[in-house]
């Protein structure tokens, strides 16, 4: 029994003793022995490893390709436009002893630290440097710019037992402070350009209006003269066959005008003429063929000198002059 007591122990404590000098490093990782904080050993390949018990320390890395973001930066080309930019990197730790060397104790947050130190001046330096404008930076020639950050990014990383597989600008724009001043400027921009599309289309405008109003005083005078060639075509054919009419039959043609002057003459129920006693406007009046026997013409400067509209008398005569049947 007594044994038993001092043999559970034993078991116990160099089952101990052997879990804690066997350590295990996987297909992702790299180690570091140390001991009293000292590099005694460099593990690179995965397996199964001993240490010390009690003694030695195991420190692991990572071994996969690790990812930083930078924080955004301003950044000034050689056009003066000034550009906020941040970018990403890919990199890994290639010398894990160097980088113990470099880092210290702070490890992979300390690692990234001094990696941003290193990539943002690169950054500027390349993207400020003569020839590189804002518009390179954003045109296809900006694979070539990451190209250089990214070599020039890596020399200075391998100290730190770090390479820098890749360098890439994620965005790059305007300063807060420059937006509102290039927003205004594109605003006066674009309405510049509308005014002056605003103005050529009312120049435009104007020349079709000044073409269609003259246009229109072409057709409108040519249409009046081919109206008054009409007219006077119709005045001629008038003229000619009043003249066939009364070479016809003079004395019809007279008694015709005579009974159309009459017509225009005699209108409404009561109408007063004022005339001579001897006048020849109503020669037909007493004879159909006239006072000279024969068909006679009243002259249209022969009619009455005034003629109104009055009421008869109670008799039915007018009130001076010759009185005129009621309907003739």
């Amino acid at each position: 029994m007594r044994k038993a007591t001092f043999i559970i122990p034993t078991i116990v404590v160099i089952l101990a003793v052997i879990l804690s000098s066997v350590f295990v490093v996987d297909e992702r990782q790299r180690a570091l022995v140390l001991q009293f904080g000292q590099i005694r050993r460099v593990i690179d390949e995965p397996g199964l490893n001993f240490k010390i018990p009690f003694i030695q320390d195991v420190v692991y890395y990572d071994d996969r390709i690790l990812a930083l973001d930078t924080s955004p930066i301003e950044v000034t080309p050689s056009d003066d436009r000034r550009l906020v930019v941040d970018a990403f990197a890919r990199y890994r730790i290639v010398d894990t002893e160097q980088f113990r060397l470099a880092v210290g104790v702070g490890g992979l947050s300390r690692a990234q630290t001094l990696l941003e130190n290193i990539l943002n001046p690169q950054i500027r330096e390349v993207l400020g440097s003569d020839g590189v404008t804002s518009n390179t930076i954003i045109s296809p020639e900006r694979a070539a710019l990451m190209q250089r950050i990214t070599e020039q990014a890596r020399t200075l990383a391998l100290p730190l037992g770090l390479d820098i597989l890749d360098v890439r600008l994620k965005q790059t724009a305007l300063p807060q402070q420059n937006l509102e001043a290039t927003f205004a400027r594109m605003r006066a921009e674009r309405e510049r350009e509308a005014t002056d599309e605003r103005a050529r289309g009312e120049e435009a405008a104007q020349r079709v209006r000044a073409q269609a109003d003259r246009t229109v005083v072409e057709l409108v005078s040519d249409a009046n003269r081919q109206a008054d060639i009409i007219r006077g075509e119709a005045d001629a054919e008038r003229n000619r066959i009043y003249a066939d009419a009364f070479g016809a039959d003079p004395d019809f043609f007279e008694f015709y005008r005579a009974m159309i002057a009459y017509q225009n003459a005699l209108r409404g129920e009561n109408t007063s003429m004022v005339l001579s006693p001897d006048s020849a406007f109503f020669d037909y009046f007493g004879s159909p063929m006239g006072r000279s026997g024969s068909l006679v013409m009243p002259d249209a400067a022969a009619a009455p000198a005034a003629i109104e509209a009055a009421p008869a008398d109670a008799g039915g005569a007018a009130d001076t002059g010759t009185a005129l049947p009621e309907g003739q």
